[in-house]
């Protein structure tokens, strides 16, 4: 299946700082011709920040996509009954959003909107931005890479100096990681 026969639930938590590098990559999937809707987490859709205004992300979210947000637990529900997508991409996700998908909670959008999508067997895409990646994380990652459907887009390293513990995926690498989802494959050279 190509990128543009695609619809594509696009989860977006508060690593507040990725935004914009996130959002070019929303854009290039929407030029290729994939149907986006986007679920936000709690926090990424209330929480104003130096990097922006919830509201301003939001607008260009909605422009994107020419769909409304699902940022509600009941809006996220239907997700899995309705068969709403073929994949879903949590991008970015955070540490919090890690650990409550490796451990089955479900308490914002974005993570019932998880649960709700694998029930039908479909490829979860998740493209990591944690500062803790490398440790109160680093489990929650390797428990989440041997589960079934769920594919990460390469990750390494991003600031080794400055913030040893963080990762960060490939943002660029985002298309290429639904794509081999699609067909059950993880793309590699997973660690970059």
């Amino acid at each position: 299946m190509e990128i543009k026969d695609l619809k594509i639930g696009v989860c977006v938590c508060g690593s507040f700082c990725t935004f914009k590098k996130a959002i070019e990559e929303f854009k290039r999937l929407k030029e290729k011709g994939a149907e986006l809707r986007f679920i936000m987490s709690y926090n990424a859709a209330e929480t104003d920040t130096r990097f922006g205004k919830a509201e301003d992300f939001k607008k260009e979210l909605r422009n994107i996509s020419e769909k409304d947000i699902i940022e509600t637990l009941t809006e996220a529900e239907p997700i899995g009954p309705k068969k709403m997508f073929d994949v879903l991409i949590v991008c970015p996700c955070t540490g919090n959003t890690l650990a409550k998908l490796n451990n089955g909670i479900t308490d914002t959008p974005v993570t019932l909107a998880v649960k709700s999508h694998l029930r039908n067997q479909k490829p979860v895409v998740i493209a990591v931005a944690t500062n803790d990646g490398l440790s109160g994380n680093f489990q929650n990652i390797g428990q989440l890479l041997n589960k079934k459907n769920i594919y990460f887009v390469p990750f390494g390293q991003d600031d080794s100096l400055n913030k040893p513990m963080s990762l960060m995926a490939d943002f660029s690498k985002t298309e290429e990681t639904v794509s081999e989802a699609i067909e059950g494959r993880q793309l590699q050279s997973l660690l970059l």
